[in-house]
């Protein structure tokens, strides 16, 4: 597979109010396409990939999502003080997943290098394993520029109705040479973090918010306390439960130096994201998850530095949307994000 990352403007164009001003600007007045040179800001990248959502027998069709995404966000009105860069797609156009996420990776590693906190637009929920292989290696390299001994406190933070804490299958690889390998799918993102930090000596930190247990078999459930997941399931993420939940969220950012928000849009009831590979009967309201993710926007290191280092976006199915419904809520998601990325 060759590198097939591609940067397409042509979905940033809308309505112009020039009457306004400054007052009047738009997302596609703003934004601009990122160069080698882009610092100091926010990278918008896509993974454009149904192949892990294929291997893992569900609804293909999210490939599409990053550009969709794109366009419900063109028009939307500019409140932002950081500027924003559009890194373009990495596209899965083949079978092979494992060489685009190390690709995702680079992307990443490359722009939080330049200063840039950053979002993708997924794809299935494969994109967190690319999404963090990228933070990893960047890291790495601060660890070992400054000699550091201690290994690095990444809390992740999963809006999902699953765990996707999944063993990968065994799959036969054809290659000469080799007898078999692992292939991840979009339901195996977070077992593949956790075995990465297993063999670095990292601490695995995971949270998930928002689990379908119908979904979520006994064994994940055994899994994510062996591993000790913090998890709440959609049952409990109410009004009358806030408190709680914003507590044992609170905590867990405490304990970690860097967070990664991953969203898969499944988290959220059909009704409101009908545009997914597997709808949510129960789901979780958008008024009980955007101020926790404005809680997470908050969080600050000891140099007052944000905490969060990279959210993304997963599982979009742009084939089964409504009315651009699902569209229009991935923007409404990513406005929220750059809004609160301040610092």
């Amino acid at each position: 597979m060759k590198n097939n990352t591609l940067i397409d403007m042509t979905s940033w164009t809308g309505r112009v109010d020039l009457e306004d001003g400054e007052l009047g600007l738009r997302w596609h007045q703003k934004i601009t396409a990122a160069t080698s040179s882009s610092t100091d800001g926010i990278m918008l990248l896509g993974f454009a990939c149904d192949e892990g959502v294929y291997r893992n027998k569900g609804r293909i069709g999210a490939y599409s999502a990053p550009q969709i995404i794109r366009r419900a966000l063109t028009n939307l009105a500019w409140h932002h003080n950081k500027a924003i860069f559009d890194g373009g797609d990495v596209c899965c156009d083949d079978a092979e997943l494992e060489i685009a996420q190390h690709q995702l990776g680079d992307s990443v590693e490359h722009a939080l290098s330049n200063h840039n906190q950053v979002i993708v637009f997924g794809g299935g929920h494969e994109v967190a394993w690319g999404s963090f292989q990228g933070i990893a290696r960047h890291l790495k390299n601060i660890t070992e520029l400054k000699q550091q001994k201690t290994p690095p406190r990444i809390g992740i933070i999963n809006f999902d109705a699953h765990f996707d804490l999944r063993n990968p299958p065994q799959k036969e690889h054809l290659s000469e040479g080799s007898s078999e390998q692992q292939l991840g799918t979009s339901g195996t993102p977070f077992h593949q973090i956790a075995q990465y930090c297993k063999t670095n000596g990292w601490p695995f930190n995971y949270a998930c918010l928002g689990l379908n247990r119908g979904s979520n078999t006994q064994a994940l459930y055994q899994k994510a306390d062996d591993l000790g997941v913090l998890y709440f399931d959609d049952t409990e993420m109410t009004h009358a439960n806030f408190p709680i939940i914003q507590q044992g969220l609170s905590n867990f950012i405490d304990q970690n130096d860097y967070l990664y928000l991953t969203i898969d849009i499944d988290v959220f009831p059909a009704s409101t994201a009908p545009g997914v590979s597997a709808p949510a009967v129960r789901g979780v309201s958008l008024e009980i998850i955007e101020p926790l993710i404005c809680h997470i926007l908050k969080a600050k290191n000891h140099h007052g530095k944000s905490k969060l280092l990279l959210a993304d976006m997963a599982e979009f199915n742009p084939n089964f949307d409504i009315d651009n419904q699902t569209a229009r809520l991935a923007a409404r998601l990513a406005w929220t994000i750059t809004h609160g990325m301040k610092a």
